[in-house]
Order: structure tokens, then C-alpha cells, then sequence
């Protein structure tokens, strides 16, 4: 079986040392991580925003690491971007696939695709979803 995770129904508060200390783990990061605990295998693809990682992951992904550094529970992963643009969300993807193994992330694969508006068809993509 598999399950889509949308970053929209983890919406945290921007994290801060602060904000820890005052609300302590939240619900939210912590349904992440037993998300994560379930899988048999962890798959993610990046938005790339401006060269890096979406404000949405990586605030999750920082509550996260709060809980504990294993962030990915030496789960095997697949890991996946592309952007409008010919490098196809690289740098995002570059960093995701190097900094993985230091959150307890097994990186089996990674793979960039350039140029999304010309290679996918979001339209054929949501009537697929809906059913």
C-alpha cells in the first residue's frame, strides 16, 4: 500500500529553540514520525525553492529533528524533484540525497526531471488522483 503525505496537513509553527521550549514537541511532528516509523520505505519529492528546500518541509523537517536525529528511522529511500527549469530542482535534490544519511536516511535512489510544464501533464495527473 501506499500513502501520499501532504506537507499541507503538517502545518507547524516556524521553528525556533524558543517556540520548542514554550510548546514542547507538537502533535503534528510527532504523527510525522510515526509516519515514518509505519513505512516500509520513505519516498519524497522536492519542490525546489530558490535552490533549496520548500519553507513547508523544512520546517517539518526541523520539528522533527527535535524529537530525535533519526529523523528517517534507517528507512530506504527514493528521492525525487524537478522544477520548471533545465536543472530540474538539482540543488535541491544534490542536498536532500548528501544529507539523508546523517538523519538516519538510506538513499537507494535519486532522480531529477527538468523542465516539469514540458515533460508532465498536471491536468492528466489530477483526474488520475481522483478516482
Amino acid at each position: 500500500m501506499v500513502e501520499v503525505l501532504d506537507l499541507n496537513d503538517y502545518e507547524l509553527p516556524l521553528f525556533s529553540v524558543d517556540r520548542e521550549q514554550v510548546l514542547g514537541h507538537p502533535e503534528l511532528a510527532k504523527a510525522f514520525m510515526a509516519k515514518v516509523a509505519a513505512s516500509d520505505a520513505v519516498m519524497i519529492s522536492f519542490a525546489e525553492h530558490n535552490g533549496s528546500y520548500s519553507a513547508a518541509y523544512k520546517n517539518l523537517f526541523d520539528w522533527c529533528s527535535r524529537i530525535g536525529p533519526k529523523v528517517f528511522q534507517d528507512k530506504p529511500m527514493v528521492l525525487l524533484a524537478t522544477s520548471p527549469g533545465a536543472r530540474g530542482g538539482a540543488s535541491v535534490l544534490a542536498a536532500a540525497t548528501s544529507s539523508a544519511p546523517f538523519f538516519a536516511g538510506h538513499v537507494k535512489a535519486s532522480l531529477s526531471i527538468p523542465s516539469f510544464y514540458e515533460n508532465f501533464d498536471a491536468s492528466a495527473a489530477r483526474s488520475r488522483m481522483k478516482r
